[in-house]
């Protein structure tokens, strides 16, 4: 593992690594997200006033819902330190939440479709959050417990499951399956993207949080992983040692993820509708009454020909 999480210094200016996966990640993501939108034909205008309002809320939501649950033990003493996020602690959760709750937002008050545009959003942003899991390489954080795979890497004083790179394999995958999803899903409604990112990251981060040493916890807290309490509580037959140090919040969030995703199929399948190009309008289909004047029209000034021949 690296010693620094200081890519380089200009001056005073300290540039972290982690802030630089970040913001990169964004900026993919948004661009992805540009070429969905011309793609379907919406205004790349109206995407960047929902990203200028999008990623602030997110990073706001990602710092809030971390410092809330790490108060206690990180916080309480020095509240200021609360605001160094270029140290870390953001969690992705908070930021989906924050993010997705401004686009909602905008779509509400503009009166534009949300689900259509999540659509357009969601593609890139588990190809940001693959890249962003590697600001916690840097950072030494969110690894899991002991062991001698082949794999493991070498964090905090011992050769570890990296969890950062699972989520991040994960994170890649879901990328690809959206983006394949867009382009051949031929019946797909407006919705179907998200609530398939919602099922498929869900079920992802679920099994890597079972891996994680540092999660945010319900309740109690938490020295071994959850895989490692889950075979204790097999072995010794006891089921109360899985919530007897507390819950992962992620778990928890991630069911609800997958939930959430079940429910906008279920909805979509009774009353969403197709995703379509927004500016593409059908033709006006030429009438009865439209051809027969037609050539009641031709007929007219063929005998108008003739008269004056």
């Amino acid at each position: 593992m690296p010693n620094s999480g200081i890519a380089f210094q200009i001056g005073f200016l300290t540039v972290r690594w982690y802030g630089i996966l970040i913001v990169s990640g964004m900026i993919i993501a948004m661009f992805l997200a540009i070429w969905a939108a011309k793609r379907r034909g919406f205004d790349v205008d109206e995407l960047l006033n929902m990203v200028l309002i999008a990623i602030p809320a997110g990073i706001i939501g990602a710092r809030l819902y971390y410092v809330v649950f790490m108060w206690p033990s990180m916080y309480a003493a020095d509240p200021v330190s609360a605001l160094y996020i270029w140290k870390g602690g953001l969690a992705i959760h908070g930021g989906l939440l924050g993010g997705i709750l401004a686009v909602f937002l905008y779509c509400y008050f503009k009166k534009q479709p949300f689900l259509a545009w999540a659509d357009i959003i969601i593609p890139g942003v588990p190809l940001a959050q693959a890249i962003g899991r590697w600001g916690n390489y840097f950072n030494q954080e969110a690894y899991g417990y002991v062991t001698d795979l082949p794999w493991a890497m070498y964090i905090d004083g011992a050769y570890r499951h990296p969890t950062f790179l699972y989520e991040s394999v994960w994170d890649l995958s879901c990328f690809i399956l959206l983006v394949l999803l867009s382009l051949y899903w031929k019946k797909r409604k407006d919705g179907g993207l998200l609530a398939t990112y919602f099922i498929y990251y869900s079920i992802g981060r679920f099994v890597v949080e079972c891996f994680r040493t540092d999660s945010l916890m319900l309740g109690g807290g938490k020295a071994v992983s959850m895989a490692l309490i889950i075979q204790e509580a097999i072995q010794k037959g006891d089921v109360s040692l899985l919530w007897a140090q507390g819950i992962p919040i992620a778990l928890l969030v991630s069911l609800i993820g997958v939930a959430a995703g079940v429910m906008v199929l279920l909805f979509n399948r009774k009353y969403g509708r197709r995703a379509k190009g927004k500016t593409s309008k059908a033709l006006p289909k030429t009438t009865t009454t439209s051809k027969a004047a037609a050539k009641g029209g031709n007929k007219q000034s063929a005998t108008k020909t003739k008269n004056k021949r």
